[in-house]
């Protein structure tokens, strides 16, 4: 008895070391609620800056979070639009995307629960503004819809060089070879535009549904359009260093410096505001909100996977 005992305690000991490492396993089996995220229109995430779909085959950007929704009932897809380009740009690609789904699934009528981290945020504001009948909801995910004061052209429409902008010029360059190129057209000016005031400003002003009145404020919960409602949500962290294991903390750190307000290490509190605004300040940095580096993140905070699921069920109540 002794002996069965022990081994019973050690194959014990071995699965619950199996599934501490394997968090992700873990969480995509579905033992209760396996109707918990099994929203009436499906999820659709789409990537922010420099996004992928997987880097090197080995790093999803939306690591686990997929997988999870799918675990307890939901129907998710994952886009990929130009990883350097502006969001109106990017925006039709991502019209195209759901039109091929609408054909796919052969349901013309079909709209979508949208999701958007970081740049991905003002994508999905455009495509709602412009085709209304494809979007159910809109969330952004700590997206800068205030744009950036350090991005600024001069009088002749010419990039003023910044430490911001090379430091950025740097970073694309790094990501695009590490992506390997990508079908889809990049242009860096192009984004910087979108994200300098006059640029933002225009955005905006062509595409305001949502958007806080107030500097820090929260934005309609709803905006009525010709194709019906569409519910408007949006959350951000404001903690650029999370994890010590984790090797992109100390970038987001860097970054965070060249902020004066709380931020996530790109993005301030404030100017992620959109819609109902679910929370500002998680412990999470501009990447722990998609789950990433390899889903080293705060274990002061709740794990990114369980915002989705939640806000997924959180849409489901909606009849979204």
């Amino acid at each position: 008895m002794k002996t069965l005992t022990s081994t019973l305690l050690k194959a014990g000991a071995l699965l619950a070391a199996a599934l501490a490492a394997t968090p992700a396993m873990a969480w995509d089996i579905c033992w209760t609620n396996c109707d918990f995220t099994r929203t009436k229109y499906p999820i659709v995430l789409e990537h922010g800056l420099a996004g992928f779909n997987e880097l090197g085959g080995v790093l999803p950007y939306w690591n686990g979070i997929p997988e999870n929704l799918r675990s307890t009932g939901a129907e998710v897809y994952v886009t990929q639009v130009s990883p350097f380009n502006s969001s109106v740009v990017r925006g039709e690609s991502l019209i195209a995307q759901l039109d091929d789904i609408r054909a796919i699934k052969g349901n013309n009528s079909l709209k979508f629960n949208l999701i958007g981290h970081s740049q991905g945020g003002l994508d999905i504001r455009y495509v709602a503004a412009v085709r209304p009948d494809l979007v159910a909801s809109l969330t952004t995910v700590g997206s800068p819809h205030k744009g950036s004061d350090l991005i600024t052209f001069d009088v002749n429409g010419q990039l003023v060089p910044t430490p911001a902008t090379n430091a950025f010029s740097n970073f694309v360059s790094m990501v695009w070879s590490s992506l390997g190129g990508s079908p889809d057209p990049i242009s860096i000016t192009a984004v910087l535009k979108n994200f300098s005031p006059a640029g933002i400003a225009a955005f905006n002003a062509s595409f305001p549904a949502g958007m806080p009145t107030t500097s820090c404020g929260q934005g309609q919960a709803v905006t009525q359009t010709s194709a019906g409602p569409i519910r408007n949500y949006s959350w951000s962290g404001d903690a650029p260093f999370t994890n010590v294991y984790d090797p992109s903390d100390p970038a987001m750190v860097a970054l965070s410096l060249f902020y004066d307000e709380p931020n996530d290490g790109l993005v301030e509190r404030c100017a992620s505001h959109f819609g109902t605004v679910i929370r500002d300040n998680y412990r999470m940095n501009h990447l722990d909100e998609v789950n990433n580096l390899f889903g080293l993140t705060s274990v002061l905070e709740v794990d990114p996977r369980t915002l989705y699921r939640n806000h997924a069920n959180r849409l489901k109540l909606a009849g979204l």
